[in-house]
């Protein structure tokens, strides 16, 4: 995937297809007032006009509110108007030396594209206003200031619309109401009552929204109002938006040919209703007998007088413009169902009589009800289409089905919604409970939804699906209130985490919170991981795999409440691991405080099926973008994956994986007799059995770690593993013959039966160029298929990060170095620049190490450590097999809060102790990010890497413990890291 082609669909997820974004580009942000003294006075002290216009933005949820400048005369405002520009000048009758007809003219010589409009304070002043009806041509309207501060929000919405709406109209659909009225008293009242009913009605409208940026967006595509008060104009605008109008209010006397007629209304909706029979009108007059001329229209009657105009202009919105619910009745006008939603539609549409769909139909209700609801595009495919165009009406109906259907899915694809009973059922979409932001990990999860199904990635494989799991994420404010509420803040400084964990599981839930769990339980009754999403986790500066604990739960107790118990426990632990330990000090290293970080949680349906009473998938894995130990002619730029049978805690933790270059998949990184003594033996399943497990006592108290060959009973072997022919000495791919399984996932990697190394490249590109770095991602792979049920191999991605690679590494001298000097040389190692300042170095003999006495190791290098955390003094420790793996036969199954000290890490290959180096690994990622030197030395002389034992212990010794020996150098050791050619060397 290009970069450009990236930036595409970037913007298609961020704005959608409908464009809204670019709406009403001309806003109103300055106003310039030109009123006397007097008349200002009256407006800010008496009419509190500033603070009563800014409440009718916030009102409205309106953004941009207008800041209104005042000038008492006419030659102060032309002064202002040379130095400043502003956007819109509202003028009052008396100006000063120059009438208002003659400084709009003024004004205009000044800034020729501003648009004035002249505000009457008096009624009287109406009369002047006609007697100079030729000198108005500089002003776009006159009101008549009647003390509500709505009259100045409907000026500055007008002249809004006035000016977008022929971008908006053209570019986002949307719709225009059109007002034909000549009274200046009757414009200034129901003007402002006309914009707060729209608005009022839209904001109800866009509160069913589900994401926040939809409803900001949605308001931008209100009806545009559209006034003028002749019948030449009001014919020109209905010409010009009659595919965009919404409905037609006209007076029935105004202007036609420069004179009042008094039929003037009647002759410009005739000619509207002959265009467009079924589009909403309105005939508007202060003589009541004017009705029936209404009704001989066929359109609906205001009578201006009326004590019920408000009222019915909101019943009229509401019923005859789509605002409200569209209520289907039957011959004799029962109501036998109302449609609300698009949900609504679907469920009632299919039982709907044939007749009540094609009644409604003809009179283009569907199109109006989706306009009125934003749905600009649907609308105009729709309003076109008629009953006739199709071979039977039940097919109509299938039409009119499938359109909402898919509208509502398409709407919410991709997004971050609240989480509902609604949302839960929606594919694609991640649902979050609580504001605030989303956390490292969710962040990264939303990013990857929103571009899988923006760029329909999966159709770039065939039969398969590539997604996220169905995702649930608690915004950092339900951590904040949840801290705040319990007053756990103090406990940041408790070094007892049994304590810690017990507070805060003994701590009240937010109610909201536990409510909308509630919800989520009811509708999802698989597996879950709770898994943490911190505000500093996964950052590309300071990645935090693996510092904090995820938590997978059967959620299949037969008790909801049980479950819901068992769910907000998980969370709770979740927001307790921030305040450990272990994790201050890992935070405290990185040099931030505890208060910077807050806590999101990510709540992921497991990905896997049921065998007996385990679930998992079949294979899970890590895979980078950038390979720290290419080998043969691999680049570091080809990436490399880990993946395992079953749940993904085998790679995460650094036990027996499998790994490949996804630029080369067939190609192994072990012989095949390594490859017998390196195999995957064991892996990880959720056991299903213990519904009341007690996570209390760790993240792995409800996994179970299995032997293989229950895989292969479960038959989720079939593709993933291979025989060794012991009579052959080769490994024969598939599993159809008895001998010891070797898992390598021949027909995956070999024979393609699953694209796994396409997809994994596929994603890792696009995710590098989206980070601008490379990324590593966590991923799932589901390989059941049943064509009859429609289900196909399934690829899930679990979480995505950025990786710790330093893009301006030198290349540094190490030729220079005399062999006689160096202790230690690897051509595997990570890290950039020279440690000279380093006296110590802890070691593991390799005469005294025990594989079966690791954890023991453990323990005591951590006594090691903490006197050398009392001292102050860093370290270069070195030791055989992999360094923070959790099996404890592959290395020492150290924490990195128990190795802080150390400056550089070695992993030492022994003879018969050969272990791939760390990679992938949430331990060696955070070692990587600390920018700690990282030391692969193996046994076997590949290359020129090797390890002078005897050099070292030459040095004198502080302390020899049962495993480790302390030496010191107190003329320094020293350290040179080429990390442009992963080369280093410890010196004397």
């Amino acid at each position: 995937m290009k970069f450009k082609e990236l930036r595409y669909y970037y913007e298609k997820f961020k704005y959608g297809e409908d464009n809204f974004h670019n709406l009403m580009q001309y806003r109103i942000k300055n106003i310039l007032l030109i009123s006397t003294f007097y008349d200002a006075y009256i407006f800010e002290h008496d009419s509190l006009l500033s603070e009563q216009i800014v409440g009718e933005y916030h009102q409205l949820n309106l953004t941009t509110v207008p800041r209104i400048t005042s000038v008492p005369t006419g030659e102060d405002a032309l002064r202002l108007l040379e130095q400043k520009n502003f956007d819109l000048v509202i003028t009052t009758m008396r100006t000063g030396e120059d009438n208002s007809f003659e400084l709009s003219r003024k004004i205009k010589e000044v800034q020729k594209d501003i648009p004035i409009i002249l505000m009457l304070t008096v009624k009287s002043d109406i009369a002047i206003v006609h007697r100079n009806m030729d000198k108005l041509d500089c002003i776009e309207n006159v009101f008549l200031w009647n003390g509500d501060s709505k009259l100045i929000l409907a000026m500055i919405k007008y002249v809004e619309d006035k000016m977008n709406a022929p971008y908006d109209t053209e570019n986002g659909l949307v719709k225009v109401i059109l007002l034909v009225e000549d009274s200046i008293t009757f414009n200034s009242l129901y003007l402002p009552l006309l914009y707060t009913e729209i608005m009022e009605q839209t904001q109800r409208l866009i509160s069913e929204e589900l994401n926040d940026n939809q409803k900001y967006n949605r308001m931008r595509t209100r009806p545009k109002v559209l006034v003028t008060n002749s019948y030449e104009e009001g014919l020109e605008l209905y010409e010009k938006y009659k595919e965009h109008m919404l409905c037609v209010m006209s007076d029935m006397e105004f202007y036609k040919n420069g004179s009042l007629d008094e039929n003037a209304g009647v002759m410009l909706l005739e000619n509207v209703k002959k265009d467009d029979p079924c589009l909403p009108c309105i005939l508007q007059s202060s003589i009541l007998e004017n009705r029936r001329k209404a009704e001989g229209l066929g359109v609906t009657f205001f009578h201006k007088k009326s004590q019920f105009l408000l009222k019915n202009l909101r019943q009229f919105i509401v019923e005859k413009l789509g605002f409200g619910d569209l209520v289907f009745r039957d011959e004799d006008g029962v109501e036998i169902a109302r449609a609300g939603t698009l949900l609504d539609f679907e469920e009632i549409l299919p039982n709907l009589p044939m007749g009540v769909i094609i009644a409604h139909s003809n009179k283009k209700d569907f199109s109006t009800w989706l306009t009125a609801h934003g749905e600009m595009q649907l609308a105009g495919k729709v309003r076109p289409v008629e009953v006739n165009d199709f071979n039977s009406h039940e097919d109509y109906k299938d039409y009119l089905i499938r359109q909402f259907k898919e509208l509502r899915r398409m709407k919410n694809l991709g997004k971050i919604v609240t989480l509902s009973h609604e949302s839960l059922c929606q594919d694609g979409v991640v649902t979050r409970i609580a504001g605030g932001s989303l956390g490292g990990k969710g962040r990264g999860l939303a990013f990857l939804n929103s571009f899988l199904v923006t760029t329909n990635f999966e159709k770039k494989f065939k039969d398969v699906r590539i997604k996220i799991p169905n995702t649930t994420i608690i915004g950092t404010n339900g951590f904040n209130e949840f801290i705040d509420i319990n007053n756990l803040f103090e406990l940041r400084n408790c070094d007892d985490d049994e304590e810690i964990k017990r507070q805060f599981i003994a701590g009240q839930m937010p109610r909201q919170i536990i409510e909308k769990l509630g919800i989520y339980l009811e509708d999802v009754k698989t597996p879950l991981a709770v898994r943490s999403s911190g505000l500093l986790e996964d950052s590309q500066s300071q990645p935090f795999a693996g510092v904090y604990q995820t938590y997978m739960l059967p959620n299949n107790n037969g008790s909801i409440d049980k479950r819901l118990e068992q769910l907000i426990t998980a969370i709770k632990l979740v927001y307790s691991s921030v305040f450990l330990k272990d994790t201050r000090n890992y935070i405290e290293n990185l040099n931030y405080l505890i208060e910077e970080e807050s806590m999101a949680v990510v709540i992921q349906e497991i990905v896997g099926n049921k065998y007996e009473e385990y679930f998992y998938p079949h294979l899970s894995g890590v895979g980078q973008s950038y390979n720290y130990y290419p080998i043969g002619n691999m680049h570091n730029t080809d990436g490399v994956a880990s993946i395992a049978v079953g749940l993904g805690q085998s790679v995460v933790e650094g036990e027996r994986t499998y790994r490949f270059c996804p630029e080369y998949p067939s190609v192994s990184y072990l012989s095949d007799e390594e490859l017998i003594g390196a195999t995957q033996t064991e892996f990880y399943a959720l056991n299903l059995n213990d519904t009341d497990a007690d996570i209390l006592n760790g993240e792995f108290e409800t996994l179970k770690k299995l032997r293989i060959f229950k895989a292969e009973k479960h038959k989720t072997l079939y593709h993933l593993a291979s025989v060794w022919d012991n009579d052959n000495n080769r490994i024969v791919d598939g599993i159809g013959q008895p001998g010891p399984r070797i898992i390598n996932f021949a027909n995956i990697l070999k024979y393609n039966v699953f694209p796994l190394a396409d997809i994994i490249k596929e994603v890792l590109n696009m995710a590098q160029i989206a980070f601008g770095i490379p990324v590593e991602i966590e991923f799932a792979v589901d390989l059941t298929k049943d064509t009859y049920k429609e289900i196909i191999p399934s690829f899930y991605l679990l979480q995505v990060r950025p990786m710790t690679v330093n893009s301006e590494d030198l290349s540094l001298d190490i030729e220079s170095v005399p062999k006689d000097d160096m202790l230690l040389y690897t051509e595997e190692s990570l890290g950039n620049g020279i440690i000279d300042d380093i006296k110590d170095i802890v070691f593991i003999d390799p005469e005294r190490f025990d594989k079966t006495k690791t954890v023991e190791m453990c323990r005591e290098i951590e006594k090691i450590n903490n006197y050398m955390k009392e001292q102050d003094r860093e370290y270069i420790l070195i030791g055989p097999g992999r360094w923070g793996s959790r099996d404890r036969f592959l290395g020492i199954p150290v924490i990195w809060s128990q190795i802080s000290k150390a400056k550089v890490i070695v992993e030492v290959g022994l003879e018969d102790y050969e272990i791939e180096p760390s990679q992938g690994t949430h331990f060696f990622h955070n070692v990587v990010a600390m920018n700690i030197g990282y030391f692969n030395v193996p046994y076997k002389k590949k290359k020129e890497s090797f390890i002078d034992w005897c050099g070292i212990k030459t040095y004198e010794c502080v302390n020899k413990y049962e495993y480790f020996t302390h030496i010191v150098n107190e003329e320094r050791f020293k350290v040179i890291m080429d990390g442009k050619n992963t080369r280093s060397v410890l010196c004397k």
